[in-house]
């Protein structure tokens, strides 16, 4: 339900407000207080997500639009034993109707976010865009001749954001993990990823070069006519890491008015122990530095309340870290950069929580950034890329 006149924010008095309290009439989750609490904050966008369970947890995060991984994976292993995670077509367009059937089901709550305009929109009504997202090309399998028809199938369904790789190459691009056990394989995008590039920026799709080779990334930069994402990541210069970004990376991204998410898994964001807040914002300090206020984004990649296994134990690092272990090591078998080193913690306590987004806010006050550098990276960057691309 849009708000109205009555309660727009210009007419909201503080006696009001302390009276709707006291009443017991402001409601956590009503358009009143949403629109209160938007007097006070930018607009709050995240780069990678998921549809919550509860469907009230849009309404807690605070969110008013973020990238919505919708995409769903087959565990496929790998000649060299390890596992790589693909997103089938047939996975992920059974994943991508059911998300879309749920979207429908709950209007008042969440807006399927099909170009920039309607992150105003669920502002202005008190819900949450989501931009539906696929992690990996994968889910296009069909053969180049016949005009990637699939990404048209996708985009029909909502699709808005596609991202070229999942840690490892497919027909399209090199991935970040790629190895050949002595050294990193740095592979560039191919032909076929050359024309997918292409295909995307013909349907006013989002390119999201998280995952992939620096190489492919960098050859995407170039030739693509729209701005480019890297939706969730790290900088390498901080963690020396394959899943990690080079400074030529951040830069060509921002270089065609794209933007860097920065993620909340902290074994690619600091190698000190325990993990921090302050380990976060200074990633973000470090896009700010290489590439301009306007490439710096949030990214979570975790479910809004955060990570689940980590919730469970109370946020005990020591004891969540173990789940990934298996998986590291097996990289370290083969010499990937940066898995020598062993693993220690998965997640900031403080801002694995459904809060974490004001918790930014706050901290990125603290350590001095403007209001509008604030308001910049906390979404107003993500506003300006999906607006440009997405019509």
């Amino acid at each position: 339900m849009l708000i109205k006149s009555s309660l727009s924010p210009t007419s909201i008095s503080r006696r009001k407000i302390l009276q709707a309290i006291a009443a017991g009439t402001l409601l956590a989750n009503s358009p009143l207080c949403r629109a209160v609490a938007n007097q006070h904050k930018p607009l709050y966008i995240d780069g990678l997500s998921f549809l919550p369970d509860d469907l009230n947890d849009l309404a807690r995060s605070k969110l008013e639009a973020y990238l919505c991984d919708i995409s769903a994976i087959e565990a496929i292993k790998q000649d060299d034993g390890t596992t790589n995670y693909k997103r089938t077509y047939q996975a992920c367009m059974k994943s991508i109707t059911q998300a879309l059937d749920r979207v429908r089901q709950h209007p008042q709550q969440v807006l399927l976010g099909k170009s920039g305009s309607d992150i105003k929109l669920a502002q202005e009504s008190a819900r949450t865009a989501v931009f539906f997202q696929i992690q990996g090309a994968d889910c296009v399998e069909q053969s180049i001749s016949k005009d990637l028809y699939q990404v048209d199938e996708f985009h029909d369904k909502g699709l808005r954001v596609l991202q070229l790789t999942h840690h490892y190459g497919n027909l399209f691009a090199g991935g970040a993990l790629d190895n050949d056990g002595k050294q990193g394989l740095n592979l560039p995008l191919t032909t076929a990823g050359e024309q997918l590039v292409a295909k995307l920026n013909q349907r006013n799709m989002l390119i999201d070069v998280s995952h992939s080779s620096p190489q492919s990334a960098i050859d995407t930069a170039k030739l693509s006519r729209s701005p480019i994402v890297q939706s969730h990541g790290a900088a390498r210069a901080i963690v020396n890491h394959a899943r990690c970004s080079p400074d030529e990376v951040i830069k060509a991204i921002a270089e065609t008015g794209g933007l860097f998410g920065v993620f909340m898994m902290t074994f690619w964001l600091t190698r000190e122990n325990p993990p921090t807040t302050a380990h976060y914002i200074a990633q973000l300090k470090h896009v700010a530095n290489v590439a301009g206020i306007d490439a710096v984004a949030i990214a979570n990649d975790y479910p809004l309340r955060g990570h689940k296994e980590l919730l469970a134990l109370d946020n005990d690092n020591a004891q969540g870290v173990k789940q990934y272990v298996p998986w590291w090591h097996s990289l370290r078998a083969r010499g990937v950069l940066g898995f020598d080193a062993e693993p220690e913690h998965v997640v900031i306590p403080k801002l694995n929580h459904i809060d974490r987004m004001q918790r930014i806010d706050d901290a990125l006050t603290k350590s001095g950034f403007t209001s509008m550098q604030r308001d910049k990276i906390m979404g107003g960057n993500w506003q300006r890329v999906l607006t440009s691309v997405l019509s």
